[in-house]
Formats: C-alpha cells, structure tokens, sequence
C-alpha cells in the first residue's frame, strides 16, 4: 500500500481510504471483518459522515455507531488507523435532510456527536460535508478554533466545495484546509474534460467546478474520490456493467496485465493522476476491500491511463 501526504504536510496516510456509509445497514461482525480487511490491505484510513446510516432504530448516524461497536471487535488500537468525519448536514425529527448548517452551534455539535456515536476521543480530520449558501466563514473559524483547542479535532478540510469557496472559508482562519472530497472517477471526468477542451465550444469545454484540480495542486490541498467506481452521480457501478463495453474490455486487458482486479485498475487511474488523490472506496465486501485496494501499487503507464480515459467514452479534441 502506497501513502500520500494529507494536504502536502507531513500527516501520511494510505492513499486507498475505506468509506463507512454502508456500515448502517450491516451487523456488528459485518462491519468488524470489513475493518479487519482494510487493516489487513494496508488501508489506515477511514472517512465516515455524521448523518451515515438510517437505521429505523438507531436514526442518522447509525454507520459510526456499528463503526466503534466494531472497532472493539477488530482488534485495532487507535494508533492504526486515522478517523475522518463530516458535518453540517441537518436532519429533522423525521431524519430527513432541510438544510445545510455550518454555523458554529451545528459544527460543534456535530463532532461531539461522532466522538460519542465511535466511542473515540478525538478526530484526525474534521470536514465539513456540502457549502452553506448561509455560511459564516467567521463563524466558522470559531467553531474550528474551539475544536483544536479542546483536542476533539486535529486537521480539517470541505467536500463538494469550489475554489471560490474554499479560498472565501480559508480567508477567515489560521487552519489550513487539507482536503476537498469530490467524486472522480472514470465515468465521472468533467475535472478533466474542460481543461482538454480549453477555449473550445462544445459541452465538455464547460468548466462545472471554477478550476479545482488545478486549485488544489496550487494550494496543496488533497482530493479525496467519492464513488470512484459509479457513473453518473449514484446510478450504479461501470465495473462488469453491459452498458460499457469498451471500458470493460479495456479494464480486464489492464486486470489481466498486471494480475489485479478490474476494480484495482480503475483505482490505479485516478492514482496516476499527478495531483496525489487519495481515494474512497465503499465497498463492505472484504475480498472487494482487498481487490480495490491492490490498485494502490500499480502504476499505469501514460499510454495505459489516456487509453482507459478515451475506452471510457472520452475523447480528446
């Protein structure tokens, strides 16, 4: 297993992370052999969200609740492994999602919800989940301030932001932001596509994210690939999917070259990408956990990675 270095610190983690979203809906013993199985691969990173899992008994949040209900099981100390977590999603008594809440009360609630729902005493990276259109970056700041100060939260970081707003949030704090999770992914390009197209006028030359690859390159910030494996945005998986033949084809002569998964393959592109992504998998499987994560040490060639790029449905002008 490879590792990247969290934001161009210091913190160093495995470049493949485990996703807990599913953990909601397995058993304890499900959720411990998953772990297990990540530890086992190498993976010492996991990325959870305070609202994962629905369970009717246990509500919003009941992924974290498995996760450290399971992590007593695994056997794993809390100097294997980093914990991230994301905030600022609100649920209503119905545990329905009516707004996104980054204010200072909601943040700070959020983390001593997952502190308490893991049973851990701190947070290696605290994100928050999907921009505020009501955000005060101020408070904001004070939340954060009050995180690190108490030692509940170590680094932090935003999902599903632009450049616009992480560099509006930046502005009004000392801590740097480390990470912005966004999904990427073979059949999920368009961070790519604009920049081929550059001054061009078809639909691919539309630029949807104001620049973030190269943003986070600029300011040393990690992307982190949510559902590396899907097309569209949750519309199911291209892996062994008839609809996409030519990728397939393309994905097991790469599977079959270097002995992996095709899974493995798909991983390894976004890996080659320059930019050292870290990416998320999801899967709860543990031989999928295993396949997913041997792509972590394979290096596409250039040739390789364009192919798979164009096998996908891209093309270049």
């Amino acid at each position: 297993m490879q590792s990247v270095k969290i934001g161009g610190t210091n913190w160093t983690a495995s470049n493949v992370a485990l996703g807990i979203m599913r953990m909601g809906t397995l058993s304890v013993d499900a959720c411990a052999k998953a772990i297990q199985a990540a530890h086992e691969a190498g993976i010492n990173f996991f990325d959870s969200a305070d609202i994962y899992g629905n369970d009717p008994q246990l509500g919003r949040g009941s992924s974290e609740i498995h996760f450290g209900q399971a992590l007593k099981q695994s056997g794993l100390s809390r100097d294997d492994f980093y914990f991230q977590s994301k905030g600022g999603l609100y649920a209503n008594s119905d545990n329905k999602i009516t707004r996104y809440d980054s204010s200072k009360e909601q943040l700070l609630k959020s983390v001593d919800g997952i502190l308490e729902r893991t049973g851990l005493d701190y947070l290696d990276s605290f994100v928050i989940h999907r921009p505020d259109a009501l955000m005060e970056p101020d408070e904001v700041a004070a939340a954060f301030d009050e995180l690190q100060a108490s030692g509940k939260v170590r680094h932090f970081g935003v999902s599903n932001f632009n450049p616009a707003q992480i560099a509006l949030l930046q502005s009004a704090f000392d801590q740097r932001l480390l990470v912005d999770q966004v999904q990427f992914g073979l059949k999920h390009t368009g961070m790519l596509d604009f920049g081929f197209h550059t001054n061009m006028t078809g639909a691919r030359s539309v630029d949807h994210d104001g620049g973030l690859l190269e943003y986070v390159r600029l300011h040393k910030m990690t992307i982190q690939t949510w559902s590396p494996f899907q097309y569209g945005t949750f519309a199911g998986t291209f892996i062994n999917n008839d609809q996409f033949p030519e990728l397939n084809q393309e994905l097991a002569k790469l599977a079959d070259k270097y002995q992996v998964s095709k899974n493995a393959i798909a991983v390894a592109w976004i890996l080659r990408h320059p930019a050292h992504m870290q990416v998320l998998i999801g899967t709860m499987n543990p031989d999928h956990i295993a396949d997913s994560a041997a792509g972590s040490d394979i290096t596409l060639t250039k040739q390789e990675w364009y192919d798979l790029y164009l096998a996908a449905g891209n093309e270049l002008p």
